[in-house]
């Protein structure tokens, strides 16, 4: 007791020395230690602002020495508080800083601070030139300053991105004379572009990029002659692209990306001659590029890509000495790739995939300059590749797939030690294959698929210490033998070498722990299965159907999950899971015994097709699986669900079911639309192929003629959603930045590693999931919504089903850094 009277007493003490100390001090301390109260510091970042004893002298401030706080040089007056990042929280009154009169800069960026932002700011600071009140959570409307009238007559610098704010943007701003930066991006202000931010004396920088604006963008931000930089991009607006932006002499960096923007680009833009980087992505811009367009010397990044431009490249295009970037990708332009393309000497990365581009490519491209990444893809090119593409020795990144390229490959690729990358799938390219893999490092990515190559799998693959995909399935005259010591590279993931004609036995399973997926099916491959796969732990789907193994199945654990498809069309293979060895030696007499039984059962078949056909006239139930789910037949599936009547089995579309092991199921019921079977098994079964550690696993269906009933992975399903790991992770931009990437890994698997691509078309915080314990986001319901439309005949080729949620644009645009 007397000791909680001692701590009670000395409490009060001190309560009482902290307020005599406040009021004791002057007014920019007292101030500033009213504001410390009212915040929420929880790692006491302010440790600091305290004062020991009364000031003696009237005219020195004591919090001078404070933690972001600086004072004149007699320390006099404060001019300058600074915030930013101390993991602050809280909301402000406004009433404490009407007291810093002298205060330049004010910053408090990068904290928690909520609230309406205070007007008081506005009233009383007239020397205020800097004021950051970015990324943080303010709401409510912004202030409007003093009746319209703000007093911040000296602000130069205004920062307010990534905040909550509401209503149109503060169109008294333009009144500020000085004011040189405004960035007022992705804080949810709406309404339309005040046609008074054309009036701006001095702005240099503008931002208003990422908020909910709408409306026509006005002509009269022509008149910021003295704008460098401008974005306000992802936005929704109307109409077309001013032309009166081209009166913006001094601008060098526009960016109207996402902007729902239509019509054509304005020919006016060539009078923007120190123009160094234009974004006009995403948008809905047709016609031809301008000719004029050429007469911008001064362009580095040049990004049309994702509209609806036709025509060719313009051969002005030959002036642009500077440009490093072009990208024209999924556009609807035709004609070839002009040589005056080839000859720009600072190109290093051309994107012009998804157009109509036909005839060859130029003989000197990459010759002429740094190369690092050509993506020419699904487009009609032919002819072979330059021989010079990678001459310069930096080209990394060569997609050419879904072209009609011909000829062999060039053996000077092996010289491009820097590849990393390379996709020539989809084309009739033949020959041997030229890569020497101790020459090129760094690859990690080949895809040579569906093409007419010859000559076998180079025996050195297991050198290349860093490739993670290999995929030459489908070249029928390939040929040869599987090097001896293929599964033993380091990083080697997905090896696919179907339909290639491949002979021999299979190499030893040895060092293998890297590998995931194994695809051997349709060749010449011969003799026995040994135990040695056991050592591979990673090892998910393996496909050695259609060749000539012969002998046991071992029992291993591996080769028992991978399901009777995996070994199907082995003529002389036996054991679970296809037939047993003992029935195989007694083939000769089960023959037998068929052959007398096969009057029987014709008569049995023809009893009991009156009887489907009655009583079954949904049609017979048939199961798919694929890697993960132990092979059932459909009857097992459907007696899981609880009930005798498959047609009723499950009566909600999404419910669960224990399946005979125990392993429990999400389960997805659809009713099939007429003629729509075959289309909706086929996206099934291309949902179901697909494997990636960012995608929760589609484990098989069972179907009939007009129900389908899809089976999903339930471990995710119990953990937790996006939204849910956010609220716990609120602060841990590490984790946010996994997430992100593990969701755009997710996007970019299936838009561009899967063929065709596979439209997610409904991704939300609620469909990506993860596991308790683990971070690694999972994308769940990816091509369902896509599929239900080809159900329903709701779908059509106009309808873009890869546009996704807002939230996401950064997301996809960072696909391009993936792919």
């Amino acid at each position: 007791m007397a000791s909680s009277k001692h701590n009670k007493l000395c409490s009060f003490f001190y309560l009482c020395l902290f307020l005599t100390l406040v009021a004791a001090a002057e007014p920019q301390t007292e101030s500033l230690l009213t504001l410390k109260s009212q915040l929420t510091d929880n790692f006491n970042s302010l440790k600091d602002w305290f004062i020991n004893t009364p000031e003696v002298s009237d005219n020195l401030v004591a919090c001078c020495s404070w933690s972001g706080v600086r004072c004149n040089q007699n320390s006099t007056s404060v001019v300058s508080v600074d915030l930013s990042s101390k993991n602050l929280a809280g909301s402000l009154s406004g009433k404490e800083f009407l007291v810093f009169t002298e205060l330049l800069e004010l910053n408090i960026s990068d904290n928690s601070f909520s609230g309406e932002f205070p007007a008081e700011i506005f009233f009383n600071m007239t020397n205020l030139r800097s004021l950051d009140i970015s990324r943080n959570n303010f709401s409510g409307r912004f202030p409007d300053g003093n009746g319209g009238d703000s007093s911040l007559k000296n602000l130069i610098f205004l920062d307010a991105l990534s905040n909550s704010f509401s209503g149109p943007l503060p169109i008294h701003l333009s009144q500020l004379e000085n004011l040189k930066v405004l960035n007022l991006a992705g804080s949810y202000f709406t309404g339309s572009i005040p046609s008074q931010y054309g009036s701006f004396k001095n702005l240099e920088f503008l931002h208003l990029g990422g908020n909910l604006l709408s409306g026509h963008i006005p002509q009269e931000l022509g008149n910021l002659t003295t704008l460098t930089h401008m974005e306000i991009g992802y936005n929704s607006y109307e109409g077309v692209i001013p032309w009166e932006i081209g009166y913006m002499s001094e601008l060098k960096y526009l960016d109207i990306a996402g902007a729902n923007l239509s019509g054509f680009l304005p020919k006016h833009f060539s009078n923007l001659t120190k123009l160094e980087s234009l974004f006009l992505f995403r948008n809905h811009l047709s016609r031809e590029i301008p000719w004029e367009l050429g007469e911008i010397t001064s362009l580095v990044n040049l990004d049309l890509s994702d509209n609806h431009i036709s025509g060719t490249i313009p051969e002005s295009f030959s002036g642009l000495k500077n440009l490093r970037l072009l990208n024209l990708m999924f556009n609807e332009m035709s004609g070839t790739l002009p040589e005056v393309i080839a000859q720009l000497p600072s190109l290093d990365t051309l994107f012009i995939w998804n157009n109509y581009f036909s005839g060859s490519l130029p003989k000197s491209l990459g010759m002429n300059s740094k190369l690092r990444w050509v993506d020419v893809s699904t487009n009609s090119f032919q002819g072979e590749i330059p021989q010079g593409i990678c001459s310069r020795g930096v080209l990394f990144k060569l997609i050419l797939f879904s072209n009609n390229f011909t000829g062999t490959l060039s053996p000077s690729l092996s010289n491009c030690s820097t590849l990393v990358r390379i996709r020539l799938e989809d084309n009739s390219f033949s020959g041997v294959i030229p890569f020497s893999f101790s020459e090129i490092p760094d690859i990690s990515y080949i895809d040579l698929s569906r093409n007419k190559l010859t000559g076998g799998i180079p025996l050195d693959i297991s050198k290349a210490t860093k490739l993670d995909y290999f995929n030459i399935s489908n070249n029928p005259e390939l040929g040869g033998k599987l090097p001896p010591h293929i599964w033993s590279a380091p990083s080697l993931q997905n090896f696919s070498a179907s339909s290639c004609s491949i002979s021999g036995g299979l190499p030893v399973f040895e060092s293998c722990k890297s590998i995931t997926v194994i695809e051997l099916s349709n060749n010449n491959i011969s003799g026995m299965l040994t135990p040695t796969v056991s050592t591979c732990g990673s090892l998910k789907k393996m496909d050695l159907s259609h060749n000539n193994l012969r002998g046991a199945i071992p029992s291993d654990k591996v080769f028992q999950s991978m399901g009777k498809h995996a070994y199907e069309s082995n003529a002389n293979l036996c054991g679970l899971p296809l037939k047993s060895c003992s029935a195989y030696s007694s083939r000769k007499l089960v023959s037998v015994l068929v052959a007398c039984l096969v009057s029987i059962l014709l008569m049995v078949v023809a009893a009991l097709a009156l009887y489907y056909i009655r009583q079954r006239s949904q049609g017979q139930w048939k199961m798919v699986s694929f890697a993960g789910l132990p092979h059932f037949t459909a009857d097992d599936v459907l007696r899981s669900f609880g009930s005798a009547e498959p047609s009723e089995a499950v009566p909600a579309s999404v419910s669960k079911a224990v399946l005979p092991t125990g392993i429990t199921v999400i389960v997805r019921k659809i009713e099939l639309h007429d003629k729509k079977k075959s289309v909706v098994l086929n996206v099934l079964t291309q949902m179901g192929n697909a494997r990636h550690v960012n995608l929760v696993r589609l484990l098989g269906f069972c179907y009939n003629n007009h129900l389908v009933y899809v089976l999903y992975d339930n471990n995710l399903h119990t953990g937790t959603t996006l939204a849910e790991k956010m609220k716990t992770k609120k602060k841990d931009w590490q984790t946010k930045k996994r997430i992100i990437t593990g969701v755009a890994k997710g996007l970019c698997f299936l838009h561009h590693e899967c063929l065709p691509a596979i439209p997610h078309g409904d991704v939300k915080s609620s469909n990506i999931l993860f596991d308790d314990d683990k971070i690694e986001p999972c994308l769940g319901e990816f091509g369902f919504k896509y599929m239900l439309h080809l159900n329903t005949g709701t779908y059509h080729e106009t309808q873009n089903l890869l546009v996704h949620h807002p939230l996401f644009f950064l997301i996809v645009d960072s696909l391009k850094q993936i792919r």
